[in-house]
């Protein structure tokens, strides 16, 4: 599990059109049983039209207004329900569209109204000019940054009311990078503000996971219809690579994983639902971005507020996952594709995406001791996640991937349990892999959280050894956590080893809690437990 290297990578910006749309009441009428054959859609339009002007009193249809075609439904019986905007006077009226609802030899059986009746203005001039309304629009969207209005003078009749209003569409982007608005009406003669709403619109969908069971995904609705698992609130989205390998992976690969439901995956190991897969990505990259945005207040991977891109299915029975910095994406695996599944477990996810961090930060070399602290630090913050998702499945604990290469990759308690990794430093511990010297951080932060000896936690049994026959006290993970961000982002570099990860935690600790505090003296104690004095 490894970063690869970086480049710069560039924003995107998103703005659309806004459609206002006034909400109707549906009105079922029963299909009739004329004998006529159903009417095409060009006649049933024709038809809505003429019923509309035979029935002006019943539509409030009058002078200056005119029918802008939306939608036409056609039964199976031949009835038709067709859909139209008003106009008046050639501006949109809001609130001043209609459903005019015909049986099959196209007479009128029901119509539905929105709350226009008469959209009748005494004028069509504003007396407050556009550019001081979009000015006071922007004003008003204060979480939309790098924001336009465009105003569109219509006739605003929501209410029931009609009044001359501008409509001021605010784009621009948000706090996480995605596109973001706001729709502000005021009205054209005081400049008093009508409603205002967000321009942007996103859904829930419900996910069956591998890992932590059903989940709440955030996505966003198609613009055909559907949905996408594209999250516009942190501004990541979840394709599917097609198995292609990850070298040959940039950022405009894979396909966008979308549903008519909304509901997504069937929570099955090694399922043949490649939605499945994507479920767990999807939810656990949000725990990841929510994990650093409350706990540090770091706006996404570079803290430039952008969301990353999660491809799936990567590989063949590739049982890895990386992050890279070149598509500013996360990579997951299918497992051995014999006893481990998918790669996209809830600390796994936040391991690779905080190389991301990692690498927006001190850059820590990915060989020696400083490639161990880096490897320590994905394993570090890939459990905290866990333990800031706090899932009622994948419940927190110590032990590193332990969802989906069972019973675990690595541990915290005695990292030498996996046969391979260090407990404690020595001069060299550099020459290891550095997913094996990544132990002596991770029994730091163990040690540093935990205390030494035997513990139970969230029913897993723990027994901590020291290096040097010491007793340390912990003083809890969310604690030495804070000091280690606060190490890894100002005081280590590339080249930090573990006696200068020693020095830059015992200044953190010192910044954050002071000189004579419990917590000094933890961390303290700690790197003299795994021998790093």
């Amino acid at each position: 599990m490894s970063p690869t290297s970086s480049s710069a990578s560039r924003r995107a910006r998103i703005a659309g059109a806004t459609a206002v749309i006034a909400a109707l009441v549906a009105v079922t009428v029963p299909a009739g049983t004329a004998s006529a054959a159903p009417a095409g859609r060009d006649a049933a339009v024709a038809q809505a039209r003429a019923n509309v002007a035979r029935n002006a009193g019943v539509f409030g249809f009058g002078d200056g207004q005119d029918l802008v075609l939306k939608d036409v439904v056609l039964d199976a019986d031949g009835s038709s329900h067709v859909r139209f905007d008003r106009t008046y006077q050639g501006l949109p009226v809001v609130g001043g569209d209609l459903v005019v609802h015909q049986d099959a030899r196209g007479r009128l059986k029901d119509s539905t109204r929105a709350a226009a009746h008469d959209p009748a203005v005494a004028s069509t001039s504003p007396a407050v000019a556009p550019q001081a309304t979009a000015g006071k629009a922007i004003a008003s969207a204060p979480g939309v940054h790098d924001a336009v209005g465009t105003p569109e003078l219509v006739v605003w009749a929501a209410d029931g009311t009609p009044r001359l209003a501008w409509r001021t569409t605010v784009a621009g982007t948000g706090e996480h990078g995605q596109p973001a608005g706001r729709v502000v009406v005021t009205d054209a003669t005081t400049g008093d503000e009508i409603e205002a709403y967000d321009k942007e619109h996103q859904a829930s969908g419900t996910g069956h996971s591998e890992y932590t069971g059903d989940v709440t995904v955030d996505t966003t609705p198609a613009a055909g219809g559907g949905y996408t698992l594209a999250d516009p609130v942190r501004g990541h989205v979840t394709k599917d690579a097609g198995n292609a390998s990850a070298d040959a992976i940039t950022a405009a690969s894979g396909t966008p994983f979308t549903s008519s439901t909304n509901v997504w995956g069937d929570g099955k190991k090694f399922s043949t639902d490649r939605s499945t897969a994507a479920v767990d990505a999807h939810a656990n990259t949000a725990w990841t971005y929510d994990y650093y945005k409350k706990t540090f207040g770091r706006n996404g991977i570079k803290n430039d507020g952008k969301g990353a891109t999660v491809f799936v299915h990567v590989g063949t029975n590739w049982d890895n996952a990386q992050w890279s910095d070149d598509c500013f994406c996360m990579m997951t695996g299918d497992g051995n594709g014999t006893s481990d599944p998918e790669q996209v477990d809830l600390d796994t996810m936040g391991h690779e995406m905080t190389h991301g961090v990692t690498s927006a930060t001190a850059n820590l070399r990915y060989s020696g001791e400083s490639g161990g602290l880096n490897e320590s630090t994905s394993d570090i913050f890939g459990t905290m996640v866990e333990w800031f998702a706090n899932n009622k499945v994948d419940t927190p604990d110590y032990l590193f991937s332990d969802q989906s290469t069972p019973p675990w990759l690595r541990r915290f308690d005695k990292p030498s349990l996996d046969g391979k990794s260090a407990d404690c430093w020595s001069a060299t511990v550099g020459k290891l892999n550095v997913h094996y010297s990544s132990g002596v951080g991770n029994h730091w932060f163990y040690l540093a959280s935990e205390g030494s000896g035997s513990k139970t936690i969230n029913g897993v049994a723990y027994n901590s050894p020291t290096c040097n026959g010491s007793k340390v006290t912990g003083v809890g993970n969310q604690k030495i956590a804070k000091i280690w961000y606060r190490a890894l982002t100002v005081y280590m570099t590339s080249t930090t080893n573990y006696k200068g990860a020693r020095t830059a935690s015992l200044n953190a600790a010192s910044d954050l809690y002071g000189l004579n505090s419990a917590e000094y003296k933890a961390v303290a104690a700690a790197w003299s437990a795994v021998k790093v004095n």
